[in-house]
């Protein structure tokens, strides 16, 4: 495994824990200033978009796994399939399960931080 794709998947691990434990800060950390969020029935999304979801889910308990599937560094960006598996409990709760397959489009930003650019994440509604 390469020093780049070792940063990414600590990228994805970390994703996982901060969404986890509800730290949007941390998250929005990990995406570049200009990303680009595509899920089903909706217009593309950016950032502050994405921030505004992600707090509206403030005292909602995350679980999930992300099992990359795929993973290929051209240069300075990447690519990365992955299945995803998210339960999103509510306060009274009550679970939302989703999963699914993501593609993640991520770049090499001048410093050598691996951020996420663009995400299409396809998960649908767990029977």
């Amino acid at each position: 495994m390469t020093d780049d794709e070792r940063s990414i998947r600590e990228l994805v691990a970390t994703w996982m824990q901060a969404s986890q434990a509800g730290d949007v800060q941390t998250v929005l950390g990990l995406m570049a200033d200009d990303a680009v969020f595509m899920v089903p029935g909706r217009e593309p999304f950016g950032r502050e978009a994405f921030a505004a979801m992600a707090e509206s889910m403030k005292g909602m308990r995350i679980e999930g796994t992300n099992e990359i599937r795929e993973l290929r560094v051209l240069g300075d960006w990447a690519y990365l399939r992955s299945f995803l598996r998210v339960t999103a409990t509510t306060p009274d709760g009550e679970p939302m399960r989703r999963s699914g397959y993501t593609l993640t489009i991520l770049r090499k930003e001048p410093n050598g931080k691996w951020v996420l650019a663009r995400d299409a994440n396809l998960l649908t509604k767990d029977e």
